[in-house]
């Protein structure tokens, strides 16, 4: 039923809506070819970790055509907002940033903080991600250029003397004393250079006035502007210049981490970076570039500031469309780019360092019942993965065949449930045969104690896989999942010197399933398995070093003549180890017990690649 709705979905363009079982709508997407779009989701091979989550879930598709591109991105900003999906990126409400707005259609205007931007006439100056930010850019413009802080009623009708901050000289009082319009003007003029981060212009004016006024003999005038001079410098050069345009810039940046996504602006105002803000989400399943191309289309709503560029780590789908809305909304033209070099690239990569710590700082460590339950619904299990146990295989050039099986409960190694097996039964290199045997053994027992995993994870691929589902079948064990999981490995011969090979990801290969499974490298359940199927590695190689090293000291030993077990146990006890007895002289040999002259001479004589002397 479904897979005919998605062959009857038109080479349109257009927004879908995708549905689940109670026809809740979980992701709302823009196509400009709705068919292609939906069926690519689908198409055979696709090994994105989000698809499986999408077989699970998804229950009804319903599309929504438009004319073209700019509509489509319209259409689904308004849905969003209708029914707020689960995996959609969703700015939080009440995040707005600070602006201070000045409007020069006052007499003597004065700035004020707000959150919003509106065509009203007035100039805005921001965005500020912080308080402090603000709060600095107040303090400053309040001490060089001496805007008034009144409110805007008129202060002659409630005071007969000007505020605290005008006695002391920190700004004029232009409602109790006559300041002319001019000079406040003045003043206006020199703020708003100071906040567009004109400083060049700002500063050449003050100092043309500074030498006007000298020239006219007004010195005390001079003096002030002189001071004021010198302190906006001071206070302007710690403000490190980025790009040489005197524009408004958005760096985008993002990182991922499993279904935690981050995307991090970096606001850049006339060539000076003035911040940036964090926008950490969850529960993000779908490719960065869709949520990136959501999210931008979310946050530059009506009310937010739309700068003159944004600047993007990578192409999203309708960017020209984007850069139209954003246009009319603006009044102005606005581009949204991929720099590819020079000052607006180091702005983007700039952001993109910023976003990593931000995500690693940001609120939502999960808790281990998270991991699993998200466990659970990416492979399609039965039941929670509460006990997990992971077998593994291993021999060494045609010696000795083990296998191990460890444990994790709850997320946790748990060591008392940790086994070895010696595979004697088994000619090594049949590791298939090993696993079955391995695993038979290891269920058998859980049959008669009651005592079985939840999932079983087995180290390998799909031949393995079908060793341990045949151990199982044998037992008649149908009710427990089981996966195989796959080591990264190369394919290709790999490009120019010093280029590695292309890599095949870490496969989890489910029964029933004709392709692997591929789950975010970075993820938690990816390194939770990891770290299981690792712990089974290693335990299985210290198993089998230790029979080595065993069988070494049995053959090593035992092939001089006259040595038998006997002997070979007295000389271990005594020296304690294969290489002692190696370093002892012969006539501490012939001290052991058992071990006389003659002897100690051939132990002495073949363990240092000597002729063996003749017995008399």
């Amino acid at each position: 039923m479904l897979e005919e709705k998605i062959a009857a979905l038109p080479s349109a363009p257009g927004v879908y809506l995708m549905k689940d079982k109670a026809g809740r709508v979980f992701y709302v997407g823009k196509a400009i070819n709705l068919r292609e779009r939906v069926r690519s989701y689908f198409a055979g091979g696709d090994l994105r970790f989000f698809v499986p989550l999408l077989n699970h879930l998804l229950a009804d598709i319903e599309t929504v055509l438009v004319k073209n591109e700019k509509e489509a991105l319209l259409l689904e900003n308004e849905l969003i907002r209708r029914y707020k999906p689960r995996f959609n990126i969703r700015p939080k409400e009440g995040r707005n940033f600070i602006y201070l707005r000045l409007d020069p259609t006052q007499r003597y205007p004065r700035l004020e903080v707000t959150r919003r931007t509106e065509n009203d006439g007035a100039r805005y100056f921001g965005p500020f991600p912080l308080a402090s930010a603000l709060r600095e850019t107040l303090r400053i413009v309040n001490r060089h250029f001496k805007l008034r802080a009144c409110s805007d009623h008129d202060p002659a009708s409630h005071r007969r003397r000007p505020c605290l901050l005008c006695q002391i000289a920190r700004f004029p009082a232009p409602s109790v004393y006559d300041i002319a319009p001019e000079e406040y003007r003045r003043h206006v003029n020199d703020a708003i250079l100071f906040l567009e981060g004109k400083t060049t212009d700002l500063l050449q004016n003050l100092r043309s006035r500074m030498e006007e006024a000298a020239r006219a003999e007004r010195f005390e005038e001079a003096a002030r502007l002189r001071d004021q001079l010198a302190a906006i410098e001071r206070t302007l050069e710690p403000q490190k210049i980025i790009t040489t345009e005197a524009i408004d810039q958005d760096a985008i940046g993002f990182h991922r981490e499993d279904n935690r996504f981050l995307i991090y602006l970096l606001y850049a105002r006339h060539g000076r970076v003035i911040g940036g803000q964090a926008f950490p989400f969850g529960g993000q399943a779908f490719p960065d570039r869709e949520l990136l191309a959501s999210f931008l289309n979310l946050y530059y709503q009506a009310g937010r500031f739309v700068p003159d560029e944004i600047l993007l780590p990578l192409e999203i789908e309708g960017m020209n469309e984007l850069g139209e809305i954003l246009s009319e909304r603006k009044s102005a033209k606005v581009r949204a780019l991929v720099p590819k070099h020079g000052e607006k690239l180091e702005l983007v990569r700039m952001s993109q360092r910023n976003a990593k710590p931000e995500l690693r700082r940001s609120p939502g460590e999960e808790t281990m019942q998270t991991v699993l339950n998200r466990l659970r619904d990416r492979l399609g299990l039965s039941r929670i993965p509460r006990r997990m146990e992971c077998f593994d295989v291993s021999h060494f050039q045609g010696g000795i065949l083990v296998a191990s099986k460890v444990a994790m409960t709850d997320g946790q190694p748990d060591k008392d449930r940790y086994r070895r097996y010696k595979i004697t039964s088994i000619h090594v290199g049949n590791d298939f045969a090993a696993l079955y045997e391995a695993v038979s053994r290891r269920l058998k027992g859980g049959l008669q104690e009651n005592d079985l995993p939840d999932l079983l994870v087995i180290d390998g691929g799909k031949g393995q896989l079908a060793s341990a589902q045949a151990a199982m079948k044998d037992l008649g064990i149908a009710d427990m999942d089981i996966i195989a999981l796959a080591n990264i490995r190369t394919r290709g011969e790999g490009g120019p010197p010093y280029e590695p090979r292309a890599q095949i990801p870490e496969r989890l290969f489910i029964p029933g399933r004709k392709e692997p499974v591929i789950l975010p490298r970075n993820s938690q359940e990816m390194l939770l398995l990891a770290h299981l199927r690792d712990e089974a590695h290693r335990f299985a190689i210290t198993y089998q070093r230790k029979l080595l090293r065993r069988e070494r000291l049995r053959s090593e030993l035992e092939n001089i003549r006259g040595i038998g077990e006997k002997r070979r146990k007295a000389l271990l006890r005594h020296f304690g180890s294969l290489e002692q007895v190696r370093a002892a002289p012969a006539d501490e040999l012939a001290q052991v017990e058992g071990i006389g002259p003659a002897t100690a001479q051939r132990i002495y004589a073949f363990l240092h690649g000597r002729e063996e002397e003749s017995d008399d």
